[in-house]
């Protein structure tokens, strides 16, 4: 068993606009995590992000995922002290619970040697589970551009790599995903099914290969409008970015609102805050 590890974890943006829980981009804005092993306590820093508002004891979500993992793997220490120093804004849209999630199951399985136990797939698997779906965890495990999907109980994920640059747009309050999935409507139009099918597949290609295309590949019909009074700042700003031919999207359930490109700090309304990032290409990663 290892006395300490540090794990880094990049924030993500799921969605994409068209690609409904199922496309995930990998995010240079990351949490980091070090646990280090202790005879018969367990003892949670936090600073930055949530310092405020997370627990300190064992319902703390990284607690929760390395209990987890360890029931798996059979095998736990007595004692861990965690050490988190967070950078992904909470309730955000940015992927902060499926970090965490990753986090924790990447130092249970670091410290004790557990690689042969519980191999990516299985990491991938078990954090799915606990998240409650793929898409964020899929690009926070393994970088790049994700596209996670399910065969029956068993999630499965492509990673391709993704040159861009973006700009994330973090208003100062936070949506809880669950408020913002209870916004959905239960059925929807064959025809909005099949354009957001059509723009999901241009997104892949634009992302990957063709930039040019970000604005139309970023439509969506789905879900954005629909939750847009649960944030409607946040889909003003989205709009207003789209209208001006800068391809914007919802962050995941929102509210942050996440722009394709560069020197877009003008249009942040006041009191909101900026990130200019890059695509993590690696995802976790032991420090």
């Amino acid at each position: 068993m290892r006395d300490s590890v540090t794990v880094r974890v990049p924030a993500s943006s799921a969605n994409l606009g068209p690609g409904f829980d199922s496309l995930g981009l990998a995010l240079s804005l990351y949490d980091r995590v070090t646990a280090v092993t202790c005879d018969d306590e367990w003892n949670i820093e936090v600073s930055g992000e949530g310092c405020e508002t997370v627990s300190r004891d064992q319902d703390h979500l990284i607690v929760k995922a390395m209990n987890a993992a360890f029931d798996l793997m059979g095998e736990r220490p007595r004692g861990v002290r965690l050490t988190c120093d967070n950078a992904i804004p909470h309730a955000r849209g940015l992927g902060s619970s499926a970090a965490a999630i990753t986090a924790g199951i990447i130092v249970a399985r670091a410290l004790v040697d557990g690689e042969d136990r519980l191999n990516d797939l299985g990491v991938y698997q078990l954090a799915s589970d606990l998240e409650g779906h793929a898409d964020n965890v899929a690009a926070a495990l393994f970088g790049g551009l994700t596209i996670a999907w399910s065969d029956g109980a068993a999630a499965s994920v492509h990673r391709l790599d993704a040159q861009s640059e973006v700009t994330v747009f973090v208003p100062p309050i936070s949506l809880a995903t669950q408020r913002a999935r209870a916004l959905l409507p239960e059925c929807v139009s064959h025809v909005d099914a099949a354009v957001n099918a059509g723009r999901s597949a241009l997104l892949i290609a634009a992302l990957t290969e063709s930039a040019e295309l970000l604005l139309p590949a970023t439509e969506d019909r789905l879900h954005q409008s629909q939750r847009s009074a649960a944030m409607p700042e946040s889909h003003k700003l989205m709009r207003q970015l789209r209208v001006e031919s800068v391809p914007a999207v919802i962050s995941g359930a929102g509210p942050s609102v996440l722009a394709f490109g560069r020197s877009l700090k003008d249009f942040a309304p006041a009191g909101w805050a900026v990130h200019e990032l890059g695509v993590d290409p690696t995802g976790a990663t032991l420090e």
